[in-house]
């Protein structure tokens, strides 16, 4: 089976290649990749080559396919796993597999298996840790989106909290307590505040700040205060530029207290000392947002560590537990993570994207591994419809859909875009 896959070489050595995968092991499963989405995690990845921490080899004699947030169809399934999995099931993957205590994934570590790529061979470890999980929706980009959708879950599950005298901590946000989300409105951001309002431990207060307000009016049309209200959360959506000081201006918002939960989704030193100031006693700041600078800090309040009993977690991704939870609740449709895409693409696409992720604005950029395709953001799609008919029809989807991707436009997509 001829594969078509992007392949990391070294620092910024991007290259979409063509080979020959070799024939599957009994313990193995051939797989077509439809969709992957492109994580910034890829990004620090391809700037740091050899350096990064899941890299398990010299990458210029053993390239590693990239991309870890994908979905697709089993093709050929090895005899040991057969009763367990089919051909033609749809499939999702939880790439942080653990295996041995070692940071080893898809994506990151090896040669015939990464989210970039036409076709892959998914290797035995990947099944015997329950990493290969079945997929049910009728499409596959939210296949896609759960590993991203799980890093928020694995997040909130991350929280915990203490008891004067006690040493049990309690896991999670405060039930009915408050919640602040900084830098919250970009894709991971959207999709903790859906979470924070439609999973069952729900805080009572929630308050997501940012400093741009096109990107603030977007997260409220879709993510509106009525609906919170639905669900008992009382939020508020607050622009943070021009306030001269933002501590006293969000604990008036929450009545005068500060806050039980903050959660930073930008790794800005000003917003991770904000975060700082605005925790309460017994207050937990989850910095969610992963640093390319692996020398990045900021100031931090020990005496309220000491005397306040402050603490901090941060979390690289969720659990597989995590995973299944979010595949479940987009199944039973209490989560909607389709806001995080802003662009789609085509494989040919992927090296240039990765390599300037951080320069490209907008949420996720959903890659179609069997298609050639410039990377457009949906906004774009009338503009380029002007020229192009298959742009002109994915516009009219998009925008009967709120501006947002959906299956239908991803039907239309797989049927009418050229293949790579």
């Amino acid at each position: 089976m001829k594969t078509k896959a992007v392949r990391l070489y070294g620092v910024n050595d991007l290259r979409l290649e063509e080979f020959e995968l070799p024939p599957i092991k009994d313990d193995e499963i051939l797989a077509k990749v439809v969709s992957d989405s492109v994580c910034m995690s890829s990004h620090k990845l391809a700037m740091q080559g050899d350096a990064h921490k899941r890299v398990r080899a010299k990458l210029s004699e053993n390239p590693v396919m990239i991309g870890h947030e994908f979905c697709g169809t089993l093709v050929e399934v090895g005899k040991k796993w057969q009763s367990q999995f089919k051909v033609g099931q749809k499939f999702a993957i939880q790439p942080a597999l653990n295996k041995d205590g070692t940071l080893w994934a898809p994506g990151y570590s090896y040669a015939h298996i990464g989210g970039d790529a036409t076709y892959i061979i998914i290797p035995a470890e990947v099944m015997e840790l329950g990493c290969l999980l079945e997929y049910k929706a009728d499409n596959y980009f939210m296949g896609s989106l759960s590993e991203p959708v799980s890093c928020v879950v694995g997040a909130f599950h991350a929280q915990y909290h203490t008891t004067a005298g006690s040493y049990e901590h309690r896991m999670g946000i405060v039930e009915g307590g408050s919640l602040a989300l900084l830098a919250g409105v970009g894709p991971m951001g959207l999709t903790a505040i859906d979470y924070a309002i439609h999973n069952p431990r729900k805080p009572g207060f929630m308050v997501v700040t940012d400093i741009d307000d096109a990107r603030l009016k977007r997260a409220e049309s879709l993510l509106p205060p009525s609906e919170a209200a639905k669900h008992g959360v009382k939020l508020v959506y607050l622009n943070t530029r021009d306030i001269a000081n933002p501590v006293e201006a969000l604990k008036e918002l929450n009545g005068g207290k500060l806050f039980d939960d903050v959660f930073v989704f930008a790794p800005v030193k000003p917003v991770v000392e904000l975060g700082d100031a605005l925790c309460g006693k017994d207050g937990c700041l989850n910095f969610f947002a992963g640093p390319t600078d692996p020398t990045f800090s900021a100031m931090y309040n020990f005496y309220n560590v000491h005397y306040e009993a402050h603490h901090v977690v941060g979390t690289s991704g969720g659990n597989t537990d995590d995973i299944k939870e979010s595949l479940d609740m987009m199944a039973e449709g209490k989560l909607n993570p389709v806001a995080m895409v802003t662009h789609v693409g085509g494989l040919d696409q992927v090296a240039d994207t990765v390599i300037n992720l951080d320069k490209i604005p907008g949420g996720k950029k959903l890659i179609y591994t069997h298609k050639k395709l410039p990377l457009t953001a949906l906004t774009d799609f009338e503009e380029k419809g002007k020229t192009a008919p298959l742009f002109a029809e994915l516009a009219k989807l998009v925008k009967k859909n709120n501006m947002l991707w959906s299956k239908e436009a991803e039907d239309y997509l797989l049927e009418h875009a050229p293949d790579l």
